[in-house]
């Protein structure tokens, strides 16, 4: 019998706003452990994922140091919708983790929003299907 993904899913979910600022992200990611965030329309509909990296990649290098401008904390301004990854590749709770992993790789993605009824029920994470697969 295989395992699925809900079985090692994470149910606690943090989502976000497409027009929220990247500030509410940054705040989010530099007070907990995960490195994803689902990013949300006004119906609660999954419209992308958000992941640390993106987050780095879109603020200047240079908040918070001594050579920070005003320019530089203005990245913070910028729309969560501008730098989000947009159409994500999703997965059902009733998939198999070996297929979760070939989505991934074949993807080349940190994380999959899993949804049942197009709602989202967890998030997987390449480090959840290691985890899972180091267990065994």
């Amino acid at each position: 019998m295989s395992v699925l993904i809900s079985q090692i899913m994470s149910r606690r979910v943090v989502t976000v706003e497409m027009d929220d600022r990247l500030e509410v992200a940054k705040e989010i990611f530099d007070n907990v452990p995960f490195n994803h965030l689902l990013v949300v329309d006004d119906n609660n509909l999954l419209q992308g994922v958000l992941s640390q990296r993106d987050l780095a990649h879109a603020l200047s290098p240079n908040l918070g140091t001594a050579a920070e401008y005003v320019r530089d904390t203005e990245t913070l301004q910028k729309r969560i919708h501008q730098v989000m990854s947009h159409d994500p590749v999703t997965t059902g709770p009733n998939m198999d983790l070996k297929t979760a992993s070939r989505l991934i790789l074949q993807h080349g993605i940190g994380c999959l929003p899993v949804l049942e009824n197009n709602q989202i029920v967890g998030i997987v994470t390449w480090k959840d299907l290691l985890r899972s697969f180091s267990c065994d």
